[in-house]
């Protein structure tokens, strides 16, 4: 295992066709996760912003998966919703497609894929083989998702409105259980990698 591979390179050792046919599944796979993962979610009292746990998967299918096949995955995951499937937090029949994008949760969606490609990038110098860098990167990854969608609320509805109470402090309970699950699930993931080669 070489210092720069991600998590899931070193599960494929395959080349060629077979290669991207696994890689193909892979996305398949993630956006499958991603949209499962954002329809758990918990409605919080005052926010147009639920809990979910697609942070939780964004963040580590960007760690995993590394920048290139994260950045595919995430965006593959937005074609289908802006083309209208429900696979969003809180889409609806009703309410899907860019509508919903462009809607309350749009900034957070520009910060899923930005968070990808950092934890990617990070992914790919090491970060998430230890517990402490691994917080580090969902912490950087968590505020690239906060930043974009605080901005968007604000535009949206305008600054004079409680945009951290909306958008920011319900959540950051929830946000620090998903970074510490994430930062102690793909250190011990690599762990176990390297145990079963020994």
């Amino acid at each position: 295992m070489t210092q720069d591979q991600v998590l899931i390179e070193t599960l494929d050792t395959t080349g060629g066709t077979m290669r991207r046919v696994r890689q193909a599944g892979l996305i398949v796979l993630g956006i499958a996760v991603l949209a499962v993962a954002a329809k758990i979610a918990v409605p919080v009292p005052g926010s147009p912003v639920a809990i979910n746990m697609g942070t939780f998967a964004v963040l580590s299918i960007g760690a995993a998966y590394g920048p290139r096949l994260g950045l595919a995955t995430i965006l593959g995951y937005m074609l289908l919703g802006a083309l209208g499937m429900d696979i969003f937090q809180s889409s609806t029949a009703d309410l899907n497609g860019i509508a919903y994008m462009t809607g309350s949760t749009g900034g957070y969606l520009v910060g899923y894929v930005l968070a990808t490609l950092a934890l990617g990038l990070l992914a790919r110098r090491g970060w998430d083989r230890s517990v402490l860098w691994m917080a580090g990167a969902m912490a950087i990854g968590t505020a690239l998702i906060y930043v974009p969608g605080l901005a968007w609320l604000g535009q949206l509805y305008g600054w004079d409105q409680p945009i951290l109470a909306w958008g920011l402090t319900p959540f950051l309970i929830g946000d620090a259980l998903k970074l510490a699950l994430a930062a102690l699930l793909l250190p011990s993931l690599w762990k176990a990698i390297g145990s079963a080669r020994q």
